[in-house]
């Protein structure tokens, strides 16, 4: 991990920053640093204390739950102009990460020290509206996961998480990948991507789902039931 000066252009590349006040934004040019983590890297996991707060300049985060089971379930992405929200929550409440934050591309992020971001939630109106405005949104990101697990079909979800995995009707996914995707067991999805391929929609290789009839699976994505 290199870390280095932050300066100040990234201040802007945020919104919500843009509007903090000349005093804020000079604590944080002085006192945020820029990290370059590798791809892969686990960032942050249960039982560890958070240090700072991270926002992405580049790359994406994927941050996911284990049950006692081993069960991977995928909570949500972190996306350059986008902070962790998981890391907002553990700094408020003063306590441990129960997450796994991974680095699914290369990423560069701003860092925050844990004391900078105890000083301005207090002092600066504009930062706590960023912190919590980047809760609130996350927070309906979350509610809507778990009315996915709950409620919806397997068959419907995997459709639509299919399409949006695709790139040139081609997914790079393990079974297992797939199944922390949706939040369910890699035996039911394993029975599920048989029945598509039964049906001619896609083909399947060793870590790998090829769109075969991309008209079907966008139907049964649609559909409510």
């Amino acid at each position: 991990m290199n870390v280095m000066p932050a300066g100040a252009s990234w201040i802007d590349r945020f919104t919500g920053l843009s509007r903090l006040e000349p005093r804020v934004r000079d604590v944080l040019t002085a006192r945020a640093t820029t990290i370059s983590i590798r791809e892969g890297t686990v960032i942050f996991g249960p039982g560890k204390r958070p240090e700072n707060l991270l926002l992405l300049l580049e790359g994406t985060v994927r941050v996911q739950q284990t049950s006692d089971t081993g069960r991977e379930v995928v909570l949500y992405r972190v996306n350059a102009g986008e902070s962790c929200v998981m890391t907002s929550a553990c700094l408020l409440a003063y306590e441990d990460y129960s997450a796994e934050g991974i680095a699914e591309t290369a990423v560069e992020a701003v860092a925050i020290p844990r004391s900078v971001f105890d000083d301005l939630i207090s002092q600066s109106e504009s930062f706590r509206t960023f912190v919590f405005s980047a809760y609130s949104r996350r927070m309906t990101d979350l509610f809507h996961v778990i009315e996915e697990i709950a409620f919806r079909r397997v068959d419907i979800r995997l459709a639509q998480r299919i399409l949006d995995l695709a790139k040139d009707d081609l997914i790079q996914a393990t079974h297992q990948q797939m199944a922390a995707e949706l939040g369910t067991a890699r035996e039911v999805i394993s029975r599920q991507l048989a029945e598509f391929q039964r049906r001619g929609w896609i083909s399947l290789s060793r870590g790998q789902i090829k769109i075969e009839a991309r008209g079907e699976i966008e139907k049964l994505a649609r559909s409510e039931h």
